[in-house]
């Protein structure tokens, strides 16, 4: 349908094999990414003080370092792989997760139905699952679809320079770095790749801008 690659093999089942990998990276990266930053982030918000301060001043530290610098750090030192791939990346990127929920917890810990939750004896911890969380639901989900498609160019990035997926397994960074090598000669072998990473994230921009829309009281007003 879209041609073959250099050792015959359609080039477009190759793309939709690609995006089973691909998009599986970044949905379960994402849900990593989610439950440490969310249990990290909520803890530091819900006990402040200099507890907060601490765990944000370690957050900081490695915020000031770019996450792709620890994936490749770790890639080098793990075998490639799916699972290994999943380690590094969800190890490294639940910074912005923890403090954007860092930031909901504080604003919310003040209102009336956290400090009638604190009247009738609830311990924190029933706080910031049951009331305080499910009140920050919103901002979490928005954050967790625009997390996905970060994930999957990481992991094409990855895979273009070759400490990601290795082949024979098909992802959309493998597929790129094939079609570098003879763009010369047959240039949709690159194309048709990264199209399908672009058409990819600008759908998941999409989705995250429209749950924002729709999740965000302010943006009806």
């Amino acid at each position: 349908m879209v041609g073959t690659d250099a050792l015959g093999r359609d080039l477009f089942i190759r793309v939709l094999y690609g995006a089973r990998i691909s998009l599986s990276i970044g949905v379960v990266v994402s849900l990593i990414n989610l439950g440490i930053g969310v249990i990290y982030g909520g803890m530091s918000g819900l006990l402040g003080g200099k507890v907060d301060r601490l765990m944000m001043n370690f957050v900081d530290i490695l915020y000031g370092i770019p996450s792709v610098i620890y994936v490749i750090l770790l890639m080098v030192f793990l075998k490639p792989g799916l699972l290994n791939i999943f380690l590094a990346m969800g190890i490294a990127g639940w910074l912005g997760m923890a403090r954007m929920v860092r930031g909901q917890i504080l604003s919310l810990k003040e209102q009336e139905f956290v400090l009638a939750a604190h009247t009738i004896g609830a311990n924190r911890k029933r706080i910031l699952w049951q009331h305080l969380l499910p009140n920050a639901m919103g901002i979490i989900v928005i954050n967790l679809t625009l997390a996905i498609p970060r994930a999957i160019f990481l992991e094409a990035f990855l895979s273009y320079i070759g400490l990601g997926v290795a082949a024979p397994m098909a992802s959309w960074g493998v597929l790129a770095n094939e079609g570098v090598s003879v763009l010369r000669v047959y240039p949709y072998q690159l194309f048709f790749p990264s199209l399908a990473i672009c058409l990819t994230l600008l759908a998941f921009n999409y989705l995250g801008d429209g749950l924002r829309d729709a999740l965000d009281p302010k943006m009806r007003l």
